[in-house]
């Protein structure tokens, strides 16, 4: 800011603001004559709507200012917006097309207070000149979210304290709300306006979310020269005469991957070389042969037998997968030990009730920290499976994946995203570019797999392969 006149900032995100919500204008029939409902706080995100309210209302339309702290608007901006026709009303006008958020910003700690979380509730009940329900457009982070979070909270009455947004606007660079914590559903669609502050950032980001590219560019690539070996084989030991599906959903994830070769160990054996006839299999870890990675632990059991083959699972100096009962057998127990004195890399895939049970709470309102902080005590990976996926390293790095869907809420999903995570590993991905690529494909495959209706482990290890014939 000290390099540039005085409001240049604000001027470039008002002017990016605008051009956006003259795009949705478009959609709704036009930007001249549309009604424009701007909510107006007392920081800079109600000078960045007010600007835009202004660029909108020399452009025809009808825009509106509802000012939650009249005294304390920005004085230029509410002066633009006078000076563009733009007026100031006590009340939501009765036709309102599109809606800007400019409550508060990146500075808003502990939600909506409760008038402006009554406003942001009834905003749902606004329609314009078609009759369809108003656009929403927060500015920045949605009003009321936690910005470096996602923690949005609640009413008494389960309402989010907090603005629910059909698109956000961010300034100069994502926010955490933005793609983490129930805040990132909030926000609707996230566009990225460029005001020049890309030369300035030059900290270590708090997140950083996995794109296509990444995957892409981290998938092992295929040449003359390759085979079954050469490609990697994964070693996956899980299942149980109990739970013999979780062996062939773990098996089928590992098949997807990039691997040559995909070697079962455990009692499962029948079961998956009936589904899966390619796999080598046998009764014990110990006879499995080499591998360059181990999946362990979907419906392993948590006896002494499963204990066993876990033991000899870490034994092994080649990276490792830990899920499900694999978790619940470090909880407590000596096993947990050989965890951190361990050279290979190990990644662990815990939904919330397993990481509580292995760190004696729930992630709370920041996953990344939480997901952090099991990193740096387990010295593994920590791939925090959820809505928005988190992946943390030991080294404090972490990842958040952006594909992710609810319809991944079922039985038997996590054995599928296990065994194509371990495939991953064996092909020679660092751990946490294993991890990444496994969530965001695994994400994809929910979203396919979605399309046919109702959703059931099987059906998101067969979308594996059209999400995989996509990706190239």
């Amino acid at each position: 800011m000290a390099t540039l006149p005085a409001g240049a900032l604000m001027q470039r995100a008002a002017a990016g603001l605008a051009r956006r919500c003259a795009l949705l204008l478009a959609d709704r029939g036009g930007v001249y004559g549309a009604r424009v409902l701007l909510l107006v706080g007392s920081g800079d995100n109600g000078g960045d709507a007010l600007f835009a309210g202004a660029h909108l209302a020399r452009r025809g339309a009808a825009v509106t200012a509802l000012l939650l702290t009249p005294g304390r608007a920005h004085a230029e901006g509410l002066t633009a917006l006078r000076a563009a026709g733009g007026r100031v009303a006590d009340r939501p006008p009765a036709v309102v097309d599109l809606v800007l958020d400019g409550i508060v910003g990146i500075g808003g700690t502990g939600g909506l207070r409760e008038t402006a979380e009554q406003l942001a509730a009834s905003l749902t009940g606004q329609r314009g000149r078609d009759g369809t329900p108003a656009t929403v457009v927060a500015v920045d982070v949605p009003s009321g979210a936690a910005v470096d979070t996602g923690h949005v909270p609640l009413t008494d009455a389960g309402r989010p304290r907090a603005v629910r947004a059909d698109v956000t606007v961010a300034f100069g660079a994502l926010k955490p709300a933005l793609v983490v914590g129930p805040a990132a559903e909030l926000a609707g669609e996230v566009e990225l306006v460029d005001i020049g502050l890309t030369p300035w950032l030059r900290g270590t980001p708090a997140l950083q979310v996995i794109e296509q590219a990444d995957v892409a560019d981290w998938w092992p690539a295929l040449g003359a020269s390759s085979e079954k070996y050469s490609r990697g084989v994964v070693g996956v030991a899980t299942g149980s005469a109990t739970y013999p599906g979780a062996a062939v959903l773990s098996v089928a994830g590992a098949l997807a991957g990039p691997t040559g070769l995909v070697r079962y160990a455990g009692s499962a054996k029948g079961e998956v070389l009936h589904q899966h006839p390619s796999v080598i299999a046998t009764g014990r870890v110990a006879d499995a042969g080499r591998v360059q990675a181990w999946v362990c632990g979907s419906g392993l059991g948590t006896g002494e037998d499963s204990a066993a083959e876990l033991r000899a699972v870490l034994a092994a100096p080649v990276p490792v997968v830990l899920d499900a009962d694999a978790l619940t057998l470090l909880v407590g127990g000596k096993l947990a030990d050989r965890l951190r004195g361990r050279d290979a890399p190990i990644v662990v895939t815990p939904h919330d009730r397993e990481y509580a049970r292995l760190c004696g709470e729930m992630p709370g309102e920041d996953r990344v920290a939480a997901a952090l902080r099991l990193a740096a005590w387990m010295n593994a990976v920590v791939l925090l499976k959820g809505d928005r996926t988190v992946i943390g390293t030991p080294d404090g790095r972490a990842y958040v994946n952006p594909t992710g869907t609810p319809v991944l809420a079922t039985g038997g999903t996590g054995d599928v995203l296990a065994g194509l995570l371990g495939s991953l590993l064996a092909a020679g991905l660092a751990p946490e570019r294993a991890a990444g690529a496994a969530a965001y494909l695994h994400g994809l495959a929910g979203r396919e797999a979605a399309r046919g209706g109702p959703v059931t482990a099987p059906d998101v290890a067969a979308a594996l392969r059209p999400v995989l014939t996509r990706l190239g």
